[in-house]
């Protein structure tokens, strides 16, 4: 009677297992975990004790809390409440010490897949002849494809040409990409900043050259004009523009040609209206040296004529036009101009093309050709356009098959 006057509260537990297998313990308060584990075990694996270590293999675990229960502790110790549920889950293997055969295996295995040091290789190689690398020679190889490129260009706008001149269309479609031509920002100069410095007592040819150098900002074209005002040739033109004769050239050969076919020779007529028309798109695509450029390689001693060119054959690039400069000094600008043997493999591959011969029949075929020919740098533009693209990239694609046999 004492025992029952003095003993624990019972609590009824719900425990799960991992298999789906539930049902109901009820214990004293006072039993320990260890106790609980053993009674399940009991009830969810007949037999199972009979193998010591299948108690200290499992484990209890409050589904609430997600606390692991402490075998020496009771079940008040560890505040479990009537009706709680508990899990019993088998305890993971743990992990099995590698043998040391296995590991003296995995070093042997990297030290013979590590990369030689610096004097692994020198020995290895004290034995081969030494050679120099001649480094012009490996940039020059690395240019060979944009000089290639140039050269078939040059020979593909030829032949365009020729074709586009069977087109009794073709006159009208260039008048009007002529006409887009005209449109040339470059030439242009922002009238509100003119204003700003001529307001502010600067000559208006002073100001517009500042402009132009400065890419139409006012501050940094005042700040120009301030520092070069006593400069002897802040008045000259700038360096390697055109001079004021070519524009009326132009435009007076635009307008010879636009005067239109005669009743007696109309068709040829329309011929040489279609290559004025060639010659002044021509004009109008010349390369414009970048103007800071030509003056901080001019202020280095090289001439305007020589800094134009390395201009040129450099893209506008500086650094790589000062290289120019200072190398070997190919390729020539004369290069620039010359287009590719007519009866060779590549060029003859090149016009057998589908692609390519319809290509050639369109306008804007040869209005790209000219403009990748002066602006290297609007390659990208054209690859990408729905009607040029694809004669791009068979040219590439010949160039590069071709290259490699």
């Amino acid at each position: 009677q004492e025992e029952k006057i003095f003993a624990g509260k019972v609590l009824r537990l719900h425990v799960c297992t991992m298999e789906g297998a539930e049902w109901l313990e009820e214990v004293p308060e006072d039993t320990t975990v260890e106790k609980l584990k053993e009674r399940c075990l009991k009830h969810c694996l007949p037999g199972s004790l009979e193998d010591p270590k299948t108690v200290t293999h499992h484990k209890l675990i409050h589904a609430t809390s997600e606390k692991v229960l402490t075998d020496t502790k009771t079940v008040l110790e560890e505040n479990i409440q009537d009706r709680d549920v508990l899990l019993l889950v088998r305890k993971r293997a743990p992990t099995l010490l590698p043998k040391m055969s296995d590991v003296v295996a995995e070093e042997k295995r990297k030290q013979e897949q590590k990369a030689p040091d610096k004097d692994a290789i020198l020995k290895a190689t004290a034995n081969l002849p030494a050679r120099s690398v001649d480094r012009s020679v490996t940039h020059h190889n690395m240019r060979d494809f944009q000089t290639e490129l140039r050269k078939i260009l040059v020979s593909l706008i030829e032949v365009a040409q020729k074709l586009l001149a069977l087109n009794p269309d073709a006159v009208e479609l260039f008048k009007k990409a002529n006409a887009m031509l005209d449109e040339d920002e470059e030439d242009r100069v922002d009238e509100i900043a003119l204003r700003q410095l001529t307001e502010m007592g600067f000559p208006e040819s002073r100001a517009v050259k500042a402009l132009r150098l400065n890419h139409m900002s006012v501050t940094q074209a005042m700040e120009w004009l301030i520092e070069h005002a006593d400069d002897p040739s802040v008045d000259a033109p700038l360096p390697g523009s055109a001079p004021a004769e070519a524009p009326a050239e132009g435009a007076a050969s635009s307008a010879e040609a636009a005067a239109g076919p005669s009743s007696e020779e109309g068709g040829e007529e329309a011929k040489d209206e279609l290559t004025e028309i060639f010659k002044k798109i021509r004009r109008k695509r010349e390369f414009r040296p970048d103007p800071r450029a030509v003056i901080a390689l001019m202020e280095m001693g090289f001439d305007e004529k020589e800094v134009v060119d390395a201009l040129r054959v450099n893209n506008n690039q500086q650094n790589a036009a000062c290289e120019w400069l200072l190398g070997d000094r190919k390729p020539s600008p004369e290069d620039l101009d010359k287009g590719i043997d007519t009866n060779s493999p590549l060029f003859q591959a090149i016009l057998e093309n589908p692609v390519v011969q319809l290509g050639l029949t369109n306008p804007k075929t040869l209005l790209a050709f000219e403009d990748m020919l002066e602006n290297p740098l609007n390659s990208t533009q054209w690859m990408n356009d729905p009607e040029t693209g694809p004669v791009m990239l068979q040219i590439s694609r010949i160039f590069q098959t071709l290259n490699r046999t």
